[in-house]
């Protein structure tokens, strides 16, 4: 099988490590590369390495460059045959590669990879398939693809931890770490404005609305688990798509809210409390505030339609 690799050097990681990975990628040959700056140039980089007839797609960049890539090899259908893709822990944030289980150094990942595909059979235990989101934006009229989606509370968080904390890996789960306990603790113990501020949506579950129009969170997803391996999820339905909505008015007990992070609430956190979660195939949103597909930030616009669904399976591979 063979291997192509899309190495974003502008990852948020140092440029050491960017040397490392160009220093291991000189000494093989055999493995096509290309290098990439912006997320501008990830289709020319991706129209190139769909040339030389690889197997298996690895990506050096965090969530928001995967997310590109997604969006240009399932929506835009740049290669004839689907590869396999493998996300390399290369970026800020590395949520998609973390759920799969890659290895913290993206060259000894790469490198354990390489090693693999030259036996037969040896990627069979190492194959996750896993459900992608389709995204489609009206009025905008553009559609994207990505494995996490959030609205309101997330943008601005994130928008937080990249002003706290220097560029670079500080901005990736420390950073989120640190932002996010803080939130929690807040939003526990404090009122709810400022980042808190409950964001007003019209939320529309595989054409049911809940009754509720304004929320403190909102998240989406098709992975099993996030940063800190947290997965705020209950729903027991057989579809793909995870869904969480915390309502403004919802009770915030100190003591409950680690158990609802890691998907375990008690039995009484239910809708009439404030917590929705389901596992669904649909979802229709009606928002005015920023959202987050894997870490592409989309600013605000009034009158917003967003539509999620899952788009297809296709098969990651830890490395």
């Amino acid at each position: 099988m063979r291997i192509g690799i899309l190495n974003n050097l502008r990852a948020g990681r140092s440029q050491r490590r960017v040397a490392r990975m160009l220093a291991f990628l000189a000494r093989c040959p055999e493995i096509p590369h290309v290098e990439t700056n912006s997320g501008e140039h990830v289709q020319d980089a991706l129209l190139t390495l769909a040339n030389q007839d690889i197997d298996i797609l690895a990506v050096n960049g965090g969530d928001g460059t995967l997310q590109r890539v997604l969006t240009e090899i399932v929506g835009n259908k740049l290669f004839a045959k689907m590869p396999a893709i493998v996300p390399l822990r290369g970026g800020r944030t590395n949520m998609i590669a973390l759920d799969i289980g890659s290895q913290r150094n993206p060259v000894a990942a790469l490198a354990t990879l390489r090693d693999s595909t030259r036996s037969p059979g040896s990627l069979n235990g190492r194959m996750i398939e896993r459900a992608v989101l389709r995204m489609d934006l009206e009025p905008d009229g553009v559609t994207h693809y990505g494995m996490s989606f959030s609205v309101g509370l997330l943008p601005r968080a994130i928008e937080l931890t990249h002003r706290m904390f220097p560029e670079g890996r500080a901005q990736g789960v420390l950073g989120s770490g640190i932002v996010a306990g803080g939130l929690v603790l807040r939003a526990a113990f404090g009122t709810l404005d400022g980042i808190l501020q409950p964001d007003r949506m019209e939320i529309v579950l595989e054409g049911k609305p809940l009754p509720t129009k304004e929320f403190i969170l909102m998240l989406v997803t098709t992975l099993d688990k996030f940063f800190l391996r947290l997965c705020p999820f209950w729903g027991r339905e057989n579809a793909p798509i995870r869904f969480l909505a915390v309502a403004a008015g919802a009770v915030r007990p100190p003591l409950v809210l680690p158990r609802i992070l890691y998907g375990r609430p008690p039995a009484w956190i239910t809708p009439e409390v404030g917590y929705t979660s389901h596992n669904v195939n649909h979802i229709e949103l009606r928002v005015d505030c920023g959202l987050v597909l894997d870490g592409e930030m989309f600013a605000p616009r009034p009158g917003r339609i967003v539509r999620l669904s899952a788009a297809q399976q296709i098969n990651f591979v830890r490395a």
